[in-house]
């Protein structure tokens, strides 16, 4: 069993579209700002209530980054997995900062898009993964789901019975 477990799974909404940015050889990194809301019913008024939180994303997986850099805009309904990072900076006046944010990593990571509107588009699999979950270990999943063995080829599951 693992010591810890940094894991942050997100289904919410893009309050503005991505903004996107390069590095020094070029690869995009994606920042969103993601919207999550609960509601419920105040037990003494009846009332409706409802709390959303803000939630800062950055993608540094380049393939994902593609995807929300082409497919997702202001109001984007999407699911996503990463993980908490919190850096520290010293802004202009020599005063320490932080920021937390949902990372997802070049190998580890996950991001579906879940607007009907994005279904009807053409089959994203013709222009890039929109959904990639990568333990950084050189195997997982293929596009067709065979799951696949550190040999590179397909594990055969021809033998089980059920």
């Amino acid at each position: 069993m693992a010591g810890s477990v940094n894991k942050v799974i997100l289904l919410g909404h893009l309050g503005r579209d991505p903004e996107i940015r390069r590095t020094s050889n070029g690869e995009p990194v994606a920042s969103l700002r993601l919207a999550t809301s609960e509601t419920w019913r105040d037990k003494l008024s009846g009332e409706r209530k409802e709390r959303t939180e803000w939630h800062n994303v950055v993608i540094f997986n380049e393939g994902l980054a593609k995807v929300a850099e082409q497919y997702l805009k202001k109001g984007s309904k999407v699911y996503l997995e990463g993980q908490l990072q919190t850096r520290k900076w010293q802004d202009q006046a020599g005063t320490e900062k932080y920021t937390t944010e949902v990372v997802l990593q070049r190998f580890r990571g996950e991001l579906t898009l879940l607007d009907k509107a994005e279904r009807e588009t053409p089959d994203p699999e013709s222009y890039g993964t929109t959904r990639t979950r990568d333990t950084g270990d050189g195997y997982g999943a293929s596009r067709d789901g065979a799951s696949r063995s550190p040999t590179g080829g397909a594990s055969i599951d021809d033998d089980i019975p059920f």
